[in-house]
C-alpha cells in the first residue's frame, strides 16, 4: 500500500499490511491491503484511512476565472483599482477633498470604522458575527466620560475599555461554552449594552477636563494620534493572525473547528479570545470617538456594526469564517470611508448613502466570487 511519507498513526494488531518501513498506519479492518497503485488513499484525524475514487459523473468542473484582455482579475488587483477609481473621481469632482482640513477629518473618521472592522474581523474568521459592537461604543464612551471627573484620566479611559472587553468576554462564554448562536447572543447583547448606557447616563455626557479631548486631537506631524494607534493595531492585529498559534486557531476553527478540536486545540478558549478582542476594540473605540467629539452619547453607535461588517466583506472576509486578512479589511475601511466622504462632499442625503453603499458592497462582493475558482 502506498501511503503518504508524512502519516503517522498507529498499526492495530489485527491488520496484516506489506506496509513500507517509513509509514505507520491505522487501517480498518476490511481494508484489502493489495490495492491498485493509482488508489487515492485519505488519512482523517480521526485515526481512520478512507479511500477514494475519482467519479467522473460527480467530479466538479473548474470553471475559469474572471478575464479581462485574456487575463484573470485577482481580487487585490479590482480592489486596488476600486482605491484609484475613488480617490480619482473624488479629486477630480470636489475641490475640497484634497485639502488639508478634509484628509485629516478622513483620517479621524476612518479610527471608529477601522477599529471595529478589525475586531469585527477576528469574530469572523472563527465563523461568528458581533452585533454589539455599536452599543459597546456607546457605553465605553459614556462610562469614560462620567469617570474622568473623579477618576485619573488613563484609570477612566481603562474602564472604559475593559468594559468592552468583559461585554466581548461574555458574549464568547456564551457562544463557546454554551454553544448559543453568536448572531442571537450578539443580538441580545445589542439592545442590553444599549440600555446599560442610558441606565448609566439618559443625557450626552460632556466632560469638563481639557486633558480628555487630548487623545482625540493629538496630532503626530500632520497624522492624527488616533489614526496611528488604529494602524498599530492592524499591524499587530496581522502578526497576530498570521504569524501567531493562537492566530492561526482563530482562522482555521472558521474553516473547520471539529477537525481543529481533535487537532488538540482549545477551541472555546480561542473563540471567547475572539470576541473579547471584538469587545476591546469596541471599547477603545468607544473612548476614542467620546474624545474626539468632545461629548459622549448613549444614543451614538447606531448601526455601526453594520460598516464593520460592510468592511471585512469589502476586504475577502467570508462570513462563513475562515478567510480574511487584516491588511485586505484595512483597505475595505479605506474604500468605504472615502465613499463616505464623497458622498458628504456632495451633500448627498444620507438614505441614498446607505442605498449607494449597498450596491457598491454588492458590486465588490460580486467581483470577489467571480474572480475565484468555482466548482
Amino acid at each position: 500500500m502506498d501511503g503518504p511519507d508524512d502519516v503517522d498513526c498507529d498499526e492495530p494488531d489485527d491488520v496484516d499490511c506489506d506496509v513500507p518501513d517509513d509509514v505507520d498506519c491505522d487501517e480498518p479492518d476490511d481494508v484489502d491491503c493489495d490495492e491498485p497503485d493509482d488508489l487515492d488513499w485519505t488519512g482523517r484525524m480521526t485515526g481512520q484511512l478512507t479511500r477514494t475514487t475519482p467519479d467522473p459523473a460527480t467530479e466538479p468542473i473548474r470553471r475559469s476565472r474572471l478575464t479581462i484582455a485574456g487575463r484573470p482579475v485577482t481580487v487585490e488587483t479590482a480592489f486596488i483599482a476600486l482605491v484609484v477609481v475613488v480617490l480619482a473621481v473624488a479629486a477630480l469632482t470636489s475641490d475640497a477633498f484634497l485639502t488639508q482640513t478634509n484628509l485629516t477629518n478622513l483620517l479621524k473618521q476612518m479610527v471608529t470604522t477601522g477599529l471595529l472592522a478589525f475586531g469585527m474581523l477576528v469574530v469572523i474568521l472563527t465563523g461568528g458575527i458581533d452585533l454589539s459592537v455599536g452599543s459597546v461604543v456607546a457605553f465605553a464612551g459614556i462610562v469614560s466620560a462620567g469617570l474622568v471627573s473623579g477618576l485619573p484620566l488613563p484609570l477612566a479611559m481603562a474602564v472604559g475599555i475593559a468594559s468592552g472587553i468583559a461585554f466581548g468576554l461574555v458574549n464568547g462564554i456564551l457562544v463557546a461554552r454554551f454553544e448559543l448562536a453568536p448572531f442571537v447572543v450578539t443580538l441580545a447583547a445589542l439592545t442590553t449594552i444599549r440600555g446599560l448606557a442610558f441606565v448609566y447616563s439618559e443625557v450626552p455626557i460632556a466632560p469638563e477636563n481639557p486633558d480628555f479631548f487630548w487623545l482625540g486631537s493629538a496630532m503626530l506631524g500632520p497624522i492624527p494620534l488616533t489614526t496611528v494607534i488604529m494602524a498599530a493595531v492592524f499591524l499587530a492585529g496581522g502578526v497576530f493572525l498570521s504569524r501567531t498559534p493562537a492566530g492561526r486557531a482563530i482562522i482555521a476553527i472558521g474553516g473547520n473547528a471539529e477537525t481543529v478540536r481533535l487537532a488538540g486545540i482549545n477551541v472555546r478558549r480561542h473563540v471567547i479570545g475572539a470576541y473579547a478582542i471584538s469587545g476591546a476594540c469596541a471599547g477603545l473605540a468607544g473612548v476614542i470617538l467620546a474624545s474626539r467629539v468632545g461629548i459622549a452619547q448613549p444614543s451614538v453607535g447606531v448601526a455601526f456594526e453594520l460598516d464593520a461588517i460592510a468592511a471585512c466583506v469589502i476586504g475577502g472576509a467570508s462570513l462563513a469564517g475562515g478567510r480574511g486578512s487584516a491588511r485586505a479589511t484595512l483597505g475595505g475601511v479605506l474604500v468605504l470611508v472615502l465613499i463616505n466622504n464623497l458622498l458628504n462632499l456632495y451633500d448627498v442625503q444620507s438614505f441614498w448613502q446607505q442605498v449607494l453603499k449597498g450596491i457598491v458592497i454588492v458590486v465588490v462582493i460580486g467581483v470577489q466570487r467571480a474572480s475565484r475558482p468555482r466548482a
